[in-house]
């Protein structure tokens, strides 16, 4: 089985919508309503690119995603590499892919003079807290993230 890793198009929505909903399942959340699905393509493809797509495919098969953006180091005075989500579907999982869309950030992140990069793993998530031990990366222990939702609350 050849796997590539190729930037993402528009007419890979469908299939980048599918593997959406099967994170937020894996995560027990709700998948994207309409209407943030049509931002999520239109943020990924519009005239100014709000987030990166990179697709994993086998066969004409797409079965993982990562969606990247950056953000700015005061300290380093250069851009760090915020991964958002990486995923693999559960059946082509152990293949190495996960690795092989890791790396094609690495590539990115130097080629675009990142001085870092940055991502969230949940704390039950074992599975992505080994991938990542094994990659090298170290969780921050003296950062807490915080989130302020700005989302109109559903009971007022």
């Amino acid at each position: 089985m050849i796997i590539k890793i190729t930037g993402a198009k528009k007419s890979d929505t469908k299939d980048i919508l599918l593997l959406i909903n099967e994170l937020a399942d894996y995560e027990h959340l709700n998948p994207p309503d309409p209407d943030a699905r049509k931002r999520l393509i239109k943020d990924a493809f519009g005239k100014k690119p709000l987030y990166y797509l990179l697709l994993a495919k086998t066969d004409g098969k797409t079965i993982g995603y990562a969606i990247y953006f950056y953000t700015y180091s005061s300290f380093l005075a250069k851009r760090t590499l915020y991964l958002e989500d990486i995923y693999i579907s559960s059946e082509f999982r152990k293949l190495g892919t996960g690795k092989l869309l890791f790396d094609e950030l690495v590539k990115i992140a130097r080629k675009k003079s990142c001085g870092r990069m940055e991502w969230c793993v949940l704390n039950w998530n074992s599975n992505a807290i080994r991938f990542y031990d094994k990659l090298g990366a170290k969780a921050l222990k003296e950062w807490i993230y915080y989130r302020l939702s700005l989302r109109k609350r559903e009971d007022s």
